[in-house]
């Protein structure tokens, strides 16, 4: 039987598909594109966004056009906080919530033995958190691996649906994270790149005090192994000692996705963020000053109710401030049973795309400049993919690097003299 996967979200849902797949393989299903006939698919859903949920509609009834006696199974975020609302949509078969996806396969063939829906969603994911056991083995034509090391955020920032549908904090046990590095290590990998939903997290429900610092000293000495990349980390993260700790990491790449949402402390507050923008600069200079070729990143929300004209003005003067080197850009869209939903004070969309706008050109021009301050330097590129002898990779700042070589330089870390950039990528020669 073919089996076709369709991912919407984050990088963890990617990472759970690929499981997925693999899942399904091992039980002798062909894996085919989301574009083919299949006799299963399977929809990853997101539920970040409004949009995030019509998109999941959207593709239970393409799956449906594509084949209407195919089994449609839907597990992830969306089906976990909407559950009913998922089980009413003509032509799903299977449901399943984002605690589940283990457990695919015996679902799946479930359904299609008993000929009858199988809805199987945790009513309580919020109490008893354990991490998902779902492992990626098959990493070929690939050179850097993604591990999901964390699952659920306790957080509860005010617009944020994640907390009930992903749960509760649940790490994965460093045994088996060390162990599975240095089985990629064998495999030839340089790069891992650890993701969870709130990876700063990673620990907490530990009773032994063992978190993300802790481990990602031990992985800093796996030979073989000469990345380390963490996803979006809460700035805070490097309060006290972590500092200093992460400054003697030698493999950790010094590339921070630092989430602020606002720049002005009345909304962070509306938001239940828990830092001030004088914390958050803080924490950027201390960085910049320690790891002068440190490269931020960050996330942006505009339109957050009550956000008022002197507030996003806020935003744009500590942007300018702070000036990091990319800024992803969100309209606040409104998730029913968050506690921002129930506000007063919401922002026009027209208001909230020439805010949007506003932060994006401030971002593209941040990162053209960052990009054009590598020209003529040498930077360490792990070359990740390449065609007809043109070679594409990243800098361990993630500066996207272009070269030409008649060499196959896929899965090769090499130096490169960078000698010109246009916009968002550098371009240069092989060193040796």
């Amino acid at each position: 039987m073919r089996v076709a996967v369709e991912t919407l979200g984050c990088r963890v849902n990617t990472y759970d598909s690929e499981a997925m797949m693999e899942l399904f393989e091992r039980d002798g299903f062909e894996v085919v594109g989301f574009a083919d006939k299949a006799d299963v698919y399977v929809i990853n859903t997101c539920t970040v966004t409004n949009m995030g949920d019509k998109k999941s509609r959207q593709h239970i009834h393409r799956a449906k056009r594509q084949n209407p006696d195919a089994v449609v199974a839907v597990v992830g975020c969306y089906s976990q906080v909407n559950k009913e609302e998922v089980a009413s949509i003509e032509g799903v078969d299977v449901v399943l919530g984002s605690r589940n996806k283990s457990e695919i396969v015996f679902y799946v063939n479930k359904a299609i033995a008993e000929k009858k829906q199988v809805v199987h969603v945790s009513e309580n994911i919020m109490m008893g958190a354990r991490f998902e056991e779902l492992s990626i083995k098959g990493y070929e034509g690939k050179t850097r691996a993604f591990m999901k090391i964390q699952d659920g955020c306790n957080r509860f920032c005010s617009y944020c649906i994640i907390p009930y549908a992903r749960g509760g904090v649940s790490s994965k046990d460093p045994a088996k994270v060390i162990d599975e590095v240095r089985l990629l290590a064998a495999e030839g990998f340089k790069e891992i790149i650890l993701s969870g939903i709130h990876i700063a997290s990673y620990g907490q429900d530990f009773k032994e005090g063992y978190g993300l610092i802790d481990l990602l000293e031990e992985l800093d000495v796996i030979e073989g192994i000469e990345r380390v990349r963490i996803g979006s980390i809460e700035p805070m993260f490097f309060k006290g000692e972590a500092m200093e700790r992460v400054l003697s990491l030698r493999k950790l790449c010094p590339h921070f996705h630092l989430s602020l949402q606002s720049g002005s402390d009345a909304t962070l507050k509306r938001m239940n963020r828990r830092y001030t923008t004088e914390e958050y600069l803080g924490v950027v200079l201390k960085l910049r000053d320690r790891l002068p070729d440190v490269s931020i990143t960050t996330d942006v929300i505009v339109g957050f109710p009550q956000e008022t004209d002197e507030e996003f003005k806020e935003t744009m003067d500590f942007l300018e401030k702070v000036r990091l080197d990319k800024i992803h850009t969100f309209k606040y869209s409104e998730r029913k049973g968050t506690p921002a939903a129930r506000m007063t004070g919401k922002v026009e969309p027209g208001i909230k795309d020439v805010r949007s706008n506003l932060v994006i050109k401030l971002s593209d021009m941040f990162e053209e400049q960052h990009v054009s301050g590598i020209v003529g330097k040498k930077a360490t590129v792990l070359f990740e993919e390449g065609k007809d002898g043109v070679y594409y990779g990243y800098t361990p700042e993630y500066i996207r690097v272009r070269t030409e070589s008649l060499q196959d330089l896929e899965g090769h870390i090499r130096s490169v003299l960078i000698t010109g950039s246009v916009k968002d990528t550098a371009f240069g020669k092989l060193e040796d």
